[in-house]
C-alpha cells in the first residue's frame, strides 16, 4: 500500500489540473484531480485524500460548497484557489474554515511550500526524498547520494533537473518539458543553458562525466536517467 501522500485538487482550467499534477507528483506525491464540486467530492469519497485544493469559482458547484460538504466528513486540510485580487472570498473561505488560500497565478515553489506546511501540521509525512536504482535526492537540502556514498550538494537547477529525471526514471524527457519545469518556460534559445546544467549535474552524479552511465542524452530527442539497478 502506497504511503505518499495523497492530493486532490479540483479546478475547472485543465491548465491549472496540469500544474498541480505536475509538480507535485515530481516532488513525490500522489495526485487526483477533478474539473468540477461534483465529481471532486465523489473523487475525495473514493480516494480519502490528505489534502484538497479546491477553486473557489467553478460551474455547478463553488469551491466554499466543497469545502463545506467535505468538512461534514472530514478535517483534512483545504487550500482555496482565489482569483488574484478577490479578497472577500479569501476572507470568507477562512472563516467556513478553509486552512489556507493560493492566489492565481501562483509558482510551482509556493504550491509546494503550502501544502508541505499543511501536511505537517496535519501530522501527515511529507515525502523528502526521490530515489530510484543507485540515486537518491534529498528535495529539502538539495542533496544527492550515488551509491550510498557522502550526499553531494546541488543548485536549485541541478535538484529541479534532477528530480525531474528521478520521477521519470528511464524514461526519454523531451528537452522542452525539462526547460518547462527547471526554468518556467519553453525557449528553443535556452537549449544550450539545459546543456550546461545537464553538463554541471553529470560532474556531480557520474564517476566519468565523459561517458556517463546514469544521465544519458537521446540525441534530437531529449534526456534520461538510467538510475542503475533497483
Amino acid at each position: 500500500m502506497s504511503t505518499e501522500p495523497l492530493v486532490l485538487a479540483v479546478d475547472d482550467e485543465p491548465g491549472i489540473l496540469r500544474l498541480i499534477k505536475l509538480e507535485l507528483s515530481t516532488q513525490g506525491f500522489r495526485v487526483v484531480t477533478a474539473a468540477n464540486g461534483p465529481d471532486g467530492l465523489k473523487t475525495a469519497e473514493e480516494q480519502r485524500p490528505d489534502i484538497a485544493l479546491l477553486d473557489i469559482v467553478m460551474p455547478e458547484m463553488s469551491g466554499l460548497e466543497v469545502m463545506r460538504k467535505l468538512r461534514e466528513r472530514s478535517s483534512i486540510p483545504v487550500i482555496l484557489l482565489t482569483a488574484k485580487g478577490s479578497e472577500s472570498d479569501k476572507v470568507k473561505g477562512l472563516e467556513l474554515g478553509a486552512d489556507d488560500y493560493l492566489a492565481k497565478p501562483f509558482s510551482p515553489r509556493t504550491l509546494l511550500a503550502r501544502v508541505r506546511a499543511l501536511l505537517r501540521r496535519a501530522g501527515v509525512d511529507a515525502p523528502a526524498e526521490l530515489a530510484a536504482g543507485d540515486l537518491s535526492l534529498d528535495l529539502e537540502q538539495h542533496q544527492v547520494r550515488v551509491r550510498g556514498a557522502e550526499p553531494t550538494r546541488l543548485t536549485p537547477l541541478e535538484a529541479r533537473l534532477l528530480q525531474l529525471l528521478l520521477a521519470n526514471a528511464r524514461r526519454t524527457l523531451p528537452a522542452d518539458r525539462l526547460l518547462a519545469h527547471v526554468w518556467g518556460h519553453r525557449n528553443d534559445g535556452d537549449r544550450q543553458l539545459l546543456k550546461q546544467l545537464v553538463h554541471r549535474l553529470r560532474r556531480k552524479i557520474e564517476s566519468d562525466p565523459a561517458a556517463p552511465r546514469y544521465l544519458l542524452t537521446e540525441s534530437g530527442v531529449g534526456y534520461r536517467l538510467e538510475p542503475g539497478a533497483e
